[in-house]
């Protein structure tokens, strides 16, 4: 009987589960949405419950759609939203308060406080991280602070934190694993990624005690299994890593120096950097990265905030066009902006600015601006941003980039891929299987059981759709030149 490798890809908005053969194509795949909780301005929040339903619904669908029995199935890899943080009861599985997206800026004036108070400097040395609302320490420090005798069970060993793939586990095998692995542990602003444990001087600074922590484990290897009466049937679970850095693995870039852009809600861009750990001296991320192997490799990332989300602004908020695909039309239908640019910092800039008094601006209008020009500038926004990041990595890492692997739905529109390798003056690729996040965990949970060898997964992966950069450098020069402008009047 043909065995199959079974992906759970838990995401901000949706989740899916994607079943992948021995090849890495796609057998069958299921998808559900689930809701977006805004108690307050800037709080965003999910129903854990919600999310652990909708991920075992689509489990359910995908199988069925696949003619599929749970025995057929290996193995199963996670990949999931990163810092999202959510708290439950150690005896019910019941969270105690909804889980606190990674969007959800309720902590920033606390990040304020720890930034003027000097800790700067020792999360960043320990974590690779910049203090910010972004990350779990503040947001599980929130819950014990604000859920009325959260610290105290907490303190008893009553409670557990994790980020979703814990709770997702915890849930699966019916309350046996409390785990998380390397790349989503050093996202949550409290483990040392030099010592690869979580960190004592900071679970003391955010008063967590270790007990709730989950244990760290690599990306690919036996997590455990899942609980026959919960899942239908006695499953290995070996393969874990955040959505970021499941993309890179997907991506094939298993080496120093490779690296992918995903252009999604938000664009998130990765560089393998290799065993050894490479410090940012220009505003990016030092992160932990998914191996095949017992021992992680490290990257740096650096995340843009408005990616494919201005292409959203512009068909509900603006209504300038009637879908997602119809902007490459507009775009197409006119040979530049006409001196247009658009900065969509609608909450801040990211990487490598990481402004959050940023606002949304427009800069170069004139009378003779059109919805094309506008539609344009958009989309040519959403790489330009992508090209700061490249560029602050490659200054950093003192490399050029000559390829850039992509992903994510806004890497089907084939103007944004050309106008990217054009400005970037690097190549793009899109493989042949956009899913690369689900794919990454599919590599990952494979490897560990026999069902894939490294050698092989990186001598494949051909084929997809190559953009090669065909703008003059002069032209190239002058439109950065006119982002960085706008850019700086952004920021004033």
């Amino acid at each position: 009987m043909e065995q199959y490798i079974l992906s759970l890809d838990q995401g901000t908005t949706s989740s899916r589960a994607i079943v992948f053969d021995k090849r890495g194509g796609i057998k069958s795949m299921a998808q559900a949405e689930f809701e977006q909780i805004y108690p307050r301005e800037g709080w965003v929040e999910h129903d854990p419950l919600e999310i652990y339903s909708s991920q075992v619904g689509t489990v359910a669908e995908a199988l069925a759609r696949g003619g599929l029995d749970r025995r057929d199935i290996a193995a199963i890899g996670i990949t999931n939203q990163r810092e999202t943080t959510i708290v439950w009861d150690r005896r019910s599985g019941e969270p105690i308060y909804n889980a606190i997206v990674w969007q959800c800026r309720r902590t920033s004036e606390r990040c304020d406080a720890l930034k003027r108070k000097g800790f700067s400097d020792t999360v960043y040395e320990k974590t690779g991280l910049p203090i910010d609302a972004y990350f779990s320490a503040t947001k599980l420090e929130w819950i014990l602070d604000n859920i009325k005798g959260a610290r105290a069970l907490a303190e008893r060993g009553e409670l557990l934190f994790g980020t979703v793939d814990s709770f997702l586990m915890w849930k699966l095998s019916g309350g046996k694993i409390h785990a998380t692995d390397y790349t989503n542990a050093s996202r949550t602003m409290l483990f040392n990624i030099h010592t690869l444990d979580w960190d004592d001087e900071l679970l003391d600074k955010f008063g967590v005690p270790r007990a709730m922590l989950p244990k760290v484990m690599p990306s690919s290897g036996l997590f455990g299994y899942t609980d026959e009466a919960e899942f239908g049937a006695r499953v290995p679970i070996t393969g874990v890593a955040g959505d970021q850095q499941a993309a890179l693995f997907g991506q094939r870039c298993f080496t120093e120096g490779t690296c992918k852009n995903t252009f999604g809600t938000g664009c998130f861009l990765l560089m393998n950097t290799g065993s050894e750990p490479k410090k940012s001296e220009r505003g990016l991320i030092t992160t932990l990265a998914a191996s095949g192997g017992k021992k992680p490799h490290y990257a740096l990332e650096g995340s843009v905030f408005v990616g494919g989300a201005v292409v959203q602004w512009l068909r509900d908020s603006m209504g300038l066009i009637k879908s997602a695909e119809e902007s490459e039309k507009y775009a197409r239908a006119v040979d530049d902006t006409l001196g247009v640019y658009i900065v969509p910092a609608f909450v801040g800039l990211g990487a490598p600015y990481w402004d959050a008094y940023a606002r949304g601006t427009v800069t170069g209008l004139t009378r003779g601006t059109t919805r094309e020009h506008f539609v344009r500038a958009a989309l040519e926004s959403i790489d330009y941003q992508v090209l700061d990041v490249l560029k602050a990595m490659e200054d950093d890492c003192g490399v050029r980039v000559e390829r850039l692997a992509v992903d994510g739905g806004a890497s089907a529109n084939n103007f944004l891929m050309q106008f990217m390798a054009d400005v970037s003056g690097a190549e793009v690729v899109r493989p042949e299987v956009v899913e690369t996040t689900a794919l990454g965990a599919c590599f990952l949970a494979g490897l560990a059981v026999g069902f894939f060898d490294m050698n092989a997964l990186k001598n494949g992966g051909a084929g997809g759709t190559v953009f090669s950069p065909s703008m003059d450098e002069y032209k190239r020069l002058r439109l950065i030149k006119g982002w960085k402008e706008a850019v700086a009047r952004a920021r004033t």
